[in-house]
């Protein structure tokens, strides 16, 4: 767990204090050779997945939550971190669990999701949950971070004071432009994917485009994949409690992941 243990004193490092913005390694009580790396999504921390993976521990899975540069610490932190970081967290947190033995399936929420489809572009995990996946934001002007950013650094957004310590309330255009690079990664690749694949989306859903997450769907290579669409009291992040219909998502995935392949 030497690898395990770099990430917690990188993140101390780097400015994490709060407990549960920290990566997050839950042993199954019962292992069954098979683990899931879940990734949070763009100004987030690993306590958006945090219940996901105690739900996913239960039901005999380990679980390792990670934790993308730049999140955890600051809007300025992130804001100078790049696309490829947080692919090479990724990756190193996918082969840290397959040299540990495990059959490795992800899960992502969010830009967590499109971290899981490019990392499956190059690697081939069991299976792939994708949280609110996207190909297109529903801001109008997302597509433009990169050249607003010279002229509003920032993006305000409320956060319920319960939620500030996980979510930062100033996100950084140079981040969301980050994201539009990893969407010009994807674009005319998602036929390659090949992975047995869980999409959920909803139509409560603020931040991304109406019907992108369906695109991503049909999109994708795999001929086991599943979709489905919660309604208009669902909103973007699917793993907290401000979902109702949590309970839902958890039994979904976890009747996906110990569904034949």
């Amino acid at each position: 767990m030497q690898w395990f243990e770099q990430e917690t004193k990188l993140a101390h490092d780097e400015g994490v204090s709060h407990p549960e913005c920290f990566p997050f390694f839950l042993p199954s009580h019962k292992p069954n050779g098979r683990a899931i790396l879940l990734i949070h999504g763009f100004s987030a921390a690993p306590k958006e997945m945090l219940s996901l993976g105690k739900f996913l521990q239960e039901n005999d899975f380990t679980v390792y939550g990670t934790r993308l540069p730049g999140h955890g610490t600051s809007p300025q932190d992130l804001r100078t971190r790049k696309a490829e970081e947080w692919q090479t967290n990724v990756h190193h947190g996918y082969h840290s669990l397959l040299e540990m033995g495990f059959k490795v399936s992800v899960a992502g929420s969010s830009t967590g999701a499109l971290l899981a489809l490019t990392l499956a572009l190059e690697q081939q995990p069991d299976k792939l949950i994708l949280l609110s996946p996207f190909l297109r934001l529903k801001h109008i002007l997302a597509p433009f971070a990169g050249l607003l950013s010279y002229l509003v650094p920032y993006q305000d957004k409320t956060i319920p004071e319960t939620e500030s310590p996980f979510y930062y309330q100033r996100r950084p255009l140079k981040g969301i432009a980050q994201i539009n690079r990893l969407r010009k990664q994807l674009r005319g690749h998602l036929g390659e994917i090949t992975t047995p694949s869980l999409i959920l989306t909803s139509t409560g859903d603020a931040t991304i485009a109406p019907g992108t997450a369906a695109a991503i769907f049909h999109q994708l290579g795999s001929s086991n994949k599943k979709f489905h669409s919660y309604g208009d009291e669902v909103p973007h992040v699917l793993t907290t409690s401000e979902n109702p219909q949590r309970d839902d998502v958890f039994q979904r995935c976890i009747s996906f992941l110990n569904s034949p392949t």
